[in-house]
């Protein structure tokens, strides 16, 4: 569950940080075990004078856990409240537990190209170029394939 404001397609300059709800699916292979992916999409960087890639910290996630009577009372101990979504079509609002937990590794770093500033012209050149080609290619066909009737 992604806010309500977010723009996938806004470039890294021009967007803010966001909250992702992902809920958790019981592990078939387990029973104390859960599984969740999370959507990864890089977003457009300004380009960079010198070196062509940047670098990206992903945070470790606040892990929360709704606890009903189903669960044990030692499994649900919990440092504090969060208010949040009871579910992913459910507009209602549940109090979840912010579990603590031991990750594997302390923070994620992604490594994302980007583009250079001497290539600047250069790319607006061959897209213009392109860009013109295929327009005309695309007239070209429309007036010679075309079945006009007035």
């Amino acid at each position: 569950m992604v806010s309500e404001n977010f723009n996938i397609e806004a470039p890294n300059y021009l967007s803010k940080e966001s909250e992702v709800l992902i809920y958790a699916r019981q592990d078939s292979q387990c029973i104390d075990c859960f599984q969740a992916f999370l959507p990864v999409h890089y977003r457009y960087h300004r380009p960079h004078s010198k070196d062509g890639e940047t670098f990206i910290v992903v945070s470790n996630p606040d892990l929360l856990m709704y606890c009903d009577q189903e669960f044990p009372i030692l499994k649900c101990w919990a440092q504090s409240k969060v208010a949040a979504p009871c579910a992913l079509k459910n507009k209602d609002i549940c109090q979840w537990n912010n579990m603590k937990y031991k990750s594997v590794h302390k923070n994620v770093t992604l490594q994302v190209p980007v583009g250079l500033t001497i290539h600047t012209t250069l790319v607006c050149s061959v897209t213009l170029l392109i860009t013109i080609l295929c327009s005309t290619l695309i007239l070209v066909a429309v007036f010679k394939y075309g079945h006009f009737s007035l």
